[in-house]
């Protein structure tokens, strides 16, 4: 039964028969400037436009309607420094009044409607509040993961062209500062601006005085000290709220567009109706406010549906241990942890039976959500025993700002399959096609394509080139946005997503997902996590190599898990996967959001040029791949 009396079937089967009543319906939710009539409008097709002629403020509808509504003495964002080792909380009335007051400081910088502004911010809540401090007075902000290089700074400096750029002294890593001054000094240089404003928020430990350098900063606290709180300006619907460009940009970087109005419905729809999270909860996204996952979930989300937002500043082993996710549970009573299937892993790596978990209360969880990586069912079944909560996968991707696919948790709790993210949600008309775009059979592996218009919160385009957006997604497959990953839908509807299109491989004539490949070698009780990639074979075309972490404490000898490996797979999916070679090595190539580098990884075994991302989590264990990958290795 459903826990509010909606059920999934009619919820999905209305917004794709009626997506004019269905959202107009969802944007009551919002509170409007002025009320919208008109729900999509397909006038500039492909490009969509959803609420034309609505208008509103994202930042009033997070924080200052809460404080209408009576709620200002709520906690809106406690921030948890495992780096620092404590905690900041801000009320709802806290957090409006300082947001209020550096939309203040951004006005005085000349930053007005339309106006860009580029953050680069590590975990503290000055990311949040500038975030929020742009979307009040109806600017457009563009969050760079803290950490970045300077050219890759540069780049989206010079794409976005910003009116201030905001900063900080620094970032805190584990038994390491990162110092951001002279990144940001550098990238200005690099991208023609150095005399852009740049705000600068002091943090003790760095190395770097602002007044060292050669530029126009401004000290973020006496900035403060003399604002006028700025009031929320009223925007279209169809305005950009933020550009947000995609991760391992080269060349000319690619900036996702999200509006004003679509992006305020779609998320609270999800607040509510996927995660089941409302006014008064408290919600923790383990995610970083660089990447999409924190601009939705751990800024926006939660703050329009009036939740209390947990950002952390550490991560999931060695701040101190791998007991810190518990712990932030239990401390600040976490109804709801959405992280991503890399973070369990690592817990499982060092506490394979979570024995650190008896240290905690964690009972008022009641849902760990996952993505960002396919969530294996190992994973899964391990996460599933330990905690004793519902494990959610589902799945989406930085241009769609939400779920594509998930399981309603607060509309119709549906059954769990391992290895599935459940069912689309409402206004993804998702198919599965071949390469012609035509309809597979149930079970078949294809490519996952959504019929267009995507619903509200989705990207409206790429910054300052709409034919770009138009060649990189909705060319490929007539009336379709693709989403460049394959999979297959089971018989029930279920959704199984295999990992990218450019992870399928062909081996002697047969189409091969390396995720499923991945899914059987991490059931081996050895395997912490593992990435399975197609190298080139002279005779075959293509062939399956494993690579493998063990769990912390487990050893076996290398011939012997190749052994059982190999049989492994042999067992499950057949001898058509001629998988013969797993390698056990310390770490894999991550992105700094958790995303396994499997493409890099297949261009060092082929002898192909790459460009290891600026996303890297950690580039010495490329290095250390290499020797591995190479070649006549």
């Amino acid at each position: 039964m459903s826990r509010n009396g909606r059920k999934y079937t009619d919820e999905y089967r209305r917004s794709l028969e009626d997506p004019e009543g269905y959202w107009l319906d969802a944007a009551r939710a919002v509170a409007w400037d002025v009320e919208p009539t008109q729900a999509y409008s397909g006038a500039d097709a492909p490009i969509s436009r959803w609420f034309p002629d609505g208008e509103l403020n994202t930042s009033f509808n997070a924080l200052d309607r809460h404080v209408a509504a009576g709620r200002g003495d709520q906690p809106a964002l406690i921030h948890d420094s495992a780096m620092l080792g404590g905690t900041t909380t801000y009320t709802y009335s806290e957090l409006t009044a300082a947001v209020a007051a550096f939309a203040g400081v951004l006005r005085a910088q000349g930053v007005g409607r339309g106006d860009r502004v580029v953050i680069y911010l590590p975990m503290i809540p000055e990311a949040a509040i500038a975030m929020l401090a742009a979307a009040r007075l109806g600017a457009v902000h563009s969050v760079v993961f803290g950490g970045f290089a300077a050219n890759e700074l540069a780049v989206r400096i010079r794409d976005a062209a910003p009116k201030v750029v905001v900063t900080t002294s620094g970032g805190l890593e584990p038994n390491r500062h990162v110092e951001y001054l002279p990144t940001v000094h550098e990238a200005l240089a690099t991208a023609g601006a150095p005399e852009l404003p740049v705000i600068v928020k002091h943090r003790d430990g760095f190395a770097t005085d602002p007044g060292d350098l050669d530029w126009n900063h401004v000290d973020w606290d006496a900035a403060l000290a003399g604002a006028r709180p700025a009031a929320p300006v009223p925007v279209k619907a169809t305005d950009p709220l933020y550009i947000l460009y995609t991760s391992g940009t080269t060349g000319a970087p690619k900036g996702v567009v999200r509006d004003n109005g679509g992006h305020a419905v779609a998320l609270l729809w999800t607040m509510a109706n996927l995660y089941d999270i409302h006014a008064g909860d408290v919600w923790w996204t383990a995610s970083d406010v660089g990447w999409v996952v924190g601009h939705s979930y751990i800024v926006y989300g939660p703050l329009l549906a009036g939740a209390t937002t947990v950002m952390y500043e550490g991560k999931p082993v060695g701040t101190p241990d791998a007991g810190a996710f518990w712990r932030v549970i239990f401390q600040h009573r976490v109804k709801a942890l959405f992280t991503a299937p890399t973070a369990l892993r690592a817990i499982r790596k060092m506490d394979p039976e979570a024995a650190l978990m008896g240290k905690y209360d964690v009972g008022t969880l009641q849902t760990l959500f996952t993505a960002g990586e396919r969530l294996d069912t190992d994973t899964y079944h391990w996460a599933s025993r330990v905690l004793g909560v519902p494990v959610v996968d589902h799945w989406w991707q930085t241009e769609t700002g939400w779920g594509i696919v998930g399981n309603p948790r607060g509309l119709e709790p549906l059954p769990i399959k391992a290895g599935s993210p459940t069912l689309p949600m409402p206004g993804y008309d998702l198919r599965i096609v071949d390469g012609l775009g035509e309809p597979v059979a149930a079970g078949q592996e294809g490519n996952i394509v959504l019929r267009l218009p995507l619903p509200p919160g989705t990207l409206t385009t790429l910054w300052g080139d709409d034919q770009r957006y138009v060649d990189s997604y909705l060319s490929a497959f007539d009336g379709c946005y693709a989403t460049g990953d394959s999979g297959y839908v089971d018989e029930d509807g279920y959704v199984f997503v295999m990992g990218r299109t450019d992870d399928v491989i062909n081996v002697a004539g047969h189409r091969l997902s390396t995720g499923a490949i991945e899914q059987v070698v991490g059931k081996h009780p050895a395997v912490a996590e593992c990435a399975v990639i197609g190298v080139a074979d002279a005779l075959k075309g293509q062939k399956a190599v494993g690579f493998v972490v063990l769990k912390s404490g487990v050893s076996i000898a290398a011939d012997v898990l190749q052994k059982e490996l190999v049989a492994l797979v042999r067992k499950e999916i057949g001898p058509v996967a001629d998988f013969k070679n797993a390698t056990i090595v310390d770490a894999l190539p991550k992105t700094r959001s958790g995303k396994i580098l499997r493409k890099t990884m297949r261009q060092i075994a082929d002898g192909d040029a790459y460009t290891v991302p600026s996303t890297i989590e950690d580039p010495a264990v490329i290095d250390a791949l290499v020797p591995i990958l190479a070649p006549g290795r």
